[in-house]
């Protein structure tokens, strides 16, 4: 009885062709590259592309603005105000340096009349305070210096004009030295006459009120 002929496993493996040829491998039938899937890629493509809505323009959607057009108005009213505020407060300081006291007065005042809902009014107060002391309303000019000196509690120069004030026009020494204590604890420079004569340019009545208090004369 002869041998039976034991055909290879690899006839075993998938349908062969008639004489039993090599069996194609299933790795080559599942190759990406071959014709058939880069068929299925391109319409599974295209399928996508036709699903897709077409890109939305950037431009086309709404836009979200968080400030009304009457908050941008009252915005650039209050830029206008204080621009205008702090250009007649510099021109005041600009005239009390020159020595004009009557004109800066006047502009010290429009800012302490017409922008008091400015915290920063209550320096061109100070300012006015200066400038009444030196065209001769001294009574008035220690009244705007003893309010100001509540509002803006700790700076010098209003509690050291206030000293001088309060010993040579109110003759209170004690009150005088309460108050000069304040500001030269908070700057020493106002123990000098030549600083606020030429640094704060405080008018000549003052400093001479000054020069009085320091000297106790």
């Amino acid at each position: 009885m002869g041998a039976c002929k034991v055909p290879p496993i690899s006839c075993f493996l998938l349908p062969t062709p008639p004489n039993c040829k090599t069996p194609i491998p299933i790795r080559q039938k599942l190759n990406p590259s071959s014709p058939n899937r880069r068929g299925l890629l391109i319409s599974t493509s295209s399928l996508l592309v036709v699903l897709l809505p077409p890109p939305t323009s950037s431009s086309a959607l709404p836009t979200f603005d968080p400030v009304s057009p009457n908050e941008r108005d009252a915005s650039a009213d209050v830029s206008q105000r204080v621009s205008e505020a702090v250009s007649l407060l510099e021109k005041g300081r600009e005239l009390q340096a020159q020595g004009d006291f009557e004109r800066a007065l006047q502009y010290f005042t429009q800012v302490v009349n017409n922008y008091k809902d400015f915290a920063f009014s209550d320096y061109a107060r100070v300012g006015r305070a200066l400038a009444l002391y030196e065209v001769g309303d001294r009574q008035e000019a220690i009244a705007e210096m003893e309010d100001v000196s509540i509002s803006l509690k700790g700076y010098p120069e209003v509690h050291a004009a206030l000293a001088a004030a309060l010993y040579a026009d109110k003759h209170a020494p004690l009150l005088a030295e309460n108050q000069f204590t304040i500001a030269t604890l908070l700057d020493p420079h106002y123990t000098d006459i030549a600083y606020v004569r030429e640094t704060k340019h405080w008018p000549p009545s003052l400093i001479s009120s000054l020069q009085h208090f320091i000297t106790l004369s």
